[in-house]
């Protein structure tokens, strides 16, 4: 029978619902248990991949290709797993099966309708993904009261009468505002969220109170007397430096047992001296150096949130904090000079689509190339760093890549074959896991260690092998090509201390004690620098 840990939201969006349920998961997975974890998105978007991240934030890659939610790449990162696209359930995925389950008369002749068919189709997908695991966590995305929340409600209400209560738990996480003028926890959000819920026949079995700081006693014992949740089955997941401090505060207050026994599934021992170990590493660096990133996007920080948290973990493998200084490249674009005054020990040149603040990323390649500065540009900016060594290596004027510019007298970067005759936007991109062949004597062979390697794709415009004999013959280096079809995956250059682009993106595999080669090898490289520049 499954097991299920259904996580709410009340009070307001983005409360941390997702770091809650990847340090569930971390804390399950630490006793041993096999779990999985899948997010619930309410928007009528059948997947994330059409979505712009100044309202989305990072759309996260999974190894078949699903364009998903961005805390599908906590759950990875936390629980150490490869998830599936059918981990991320939306309402438009739901809607769009069950119009064409209609459309094929599979209802046979039935009025189609909320409930059941909708709700049957929610709780079909979530028993299809917790099959074969110990424990599943399904995280409901948005807050409750939202119109769009409801069939899931309904859907995870439904759960827990067919699967039983010794196999579902519910648990809410809301947040517990501290009011300044007094120095007072407020709980009446809280109080409220959770009768909003009860108003849809769920009462939480648990609640993961969110707070600026610890919460008091009397603050925990107020909040399990107008909730009807004993007062020991409320937790607090407090403001910390490192969100991958959650895990050890969540199991230091006894949430792995209470789960373990309310679900009746064996209670051993947490293992967590491992993520002990990365913590203490992360927060209490020996060095700093200082990580040029720029991008469009760099608004919203969660644009990048897996880049981010892969220069994180390679930092705690080489104690040393990545300082991370965010460059809009529209701001390069009108004063290019600005680059000289950041003292950077490294430059990472950001994944992004379209024309909008190009130039300004292109200038950053420049000046990370002629100036020494260790450099790491990923699928757009691998592409980006081909135009700019066409144009000032090879003095290809006008260099471009197609979709940047469609009448470019010299397209070093064009639209793949397999994409011209694509006529969708949603999930038409090169997506997912694709091997990737390394050149022995690279530099990208030397990080690997390998020969091989798979790493997660998403783009549509690649390098037009037609320039490469004249760029590989000026100095650039194709250092990883595409195992199943000749296409350039990795180049870097010969006369630099690190310089390397990839065209897939190294970030989402990414994990706290295994961080990917090209991360290290980049703060490898700035610490180096910065430690000669003294």
């Amino acid at each position: 029978m499954p097991k299920l840990i259904i996580i709410t939201g009340g009070v307001m969006s983005s409360v941390g619902k997702g770091i809650v349920t990847a340090s569930i998961g971390r804390i399950l997975r630490s006793k041993g248990l096999n779990v999985n974890a899948v997010k619930v998105d309410p928007y009528l978007n059948v997947d994330a991949g059409t979505m712009n991240p100044y309202q989305h934030g990072e759309v996260f890659v999974t190894f078949d290709g699903g364009e998903t939610d961005l805390d599908l790449g906590h759950y990875e990162r936390f629980l150490d797993v490869e998830l599936s696209k059918r981990n991320n359930i939306t309402s438009g995925s739901v809607y769009l099966s069950v119009i064409e389950k209609e459309r094929r008369g599979e209802y046979l002749g039935q009025t189609v309708q909320l409930i059941p068919h909708v709700t049957d189709e929610i709780k079909k997908r979530i028993l299809e993904a917790a099959d074969g695991y110990d424990a599943t966590l399904v995280e409901i995305g948005g807050t409750v009261g939202d119109y769009e929340h409801l069939p899931f409600l309904e859907a995870a209400r439904q759960l827990r009468l067919e699967l039983g209560f010794e196999n579902t738990v519910f648990i809410h996480v809301a947040w517990v505002p501290l009011l300044p003028a007094t120095e007072e926890f407020k709980t009446k959000p809280l109080q409220h969220s959770v009768a909003e819920l009860r108003r849809y026949g769920v009462q939480p079995d648990a609640i993961v109170a969110r707070s600026q700081r610890p919460l008091d006693a009397g603050t925990i014992k107020k909040i399990s007397l107008y909730t009807s949740v004993p007062h020991t089955s409320v937790f607090n997941s407090y403001d910390v430096d490192s969100v991958y401090k959650v895990p050890l505060i969540l199991e230091q207050q006894g949430l792995g047992t209470f789960l373990a026994r309310r679900l009746e599934l064996p209670d051993k021992p947490s293992q967590l001296e491992d993520w002990r170990n990365f913590v203490d590493a992360l927060t209490n660096p020996l060095n700093t150096v200082r990580v040029g990133m720029c991008g469009k996007y760099v608004e919203l920080k969660d644009s990048y949130i897996s880049i981010v948290e892969a220069l994180r973990h390679a930092g705690a493998s080489l104690r040393t904090r990545p300082e991370l200084v965010w460059i809009n490249s529209e701001d390069v674009e009108r004063r290019p000079e600005m680059l000289d005054k950041l003292e950077l020990d490294a430059m990472v040149v950001l994944p992004g689509f379209g024309r909008r603040g190009t130039e300004g990323m292109i200038e950053c390649v420049r000046y990370a190339r002629v100036n020494k500065v260790p450099f790491l540009g990923i699928c757009f900016g691998m592409q980006l760093a081909v135009v700019e060594f066409a144009r000032n290596v090879l003095g290809l004027r006008g260099a471009n890549s197609t979709e940047l510019d469609p009448e470019t007298p010299h397209p070093v970067v064009h639209l793949a074959p397999e994409q011209l005759d694509v006529d969708k936007m949603g999930g038409t991109m090169i997506l997912g896991n694709r091997e990737v062949e390394i050149v022995r004597g690279s530099l990208a062979h030397s990080l690997y260690n390998s020969e091989r390697t798979v790493e997660r794709h998403r783009h549509r415009y690649e390098v037009n092998l037609e320039y490469l004999p004249k760029m590989v013959e000026a100095g650039l280096v194709v250092s990883g090509w595409r195992t199943d079809i000749r296409r350039v995956e990795i180049i870097e250059l010969r006369d630099h201390p690190f310089f390397l682009a990839t065209q897939f993106h190294p970030e989402f595999k990414s994990r706290p004690n295994k961080p990917r080669p090209v991360f290290s090898g980049l703060l490898s490289a700035a610490l180096k620098r910065s430690q000669e520049s003294r």
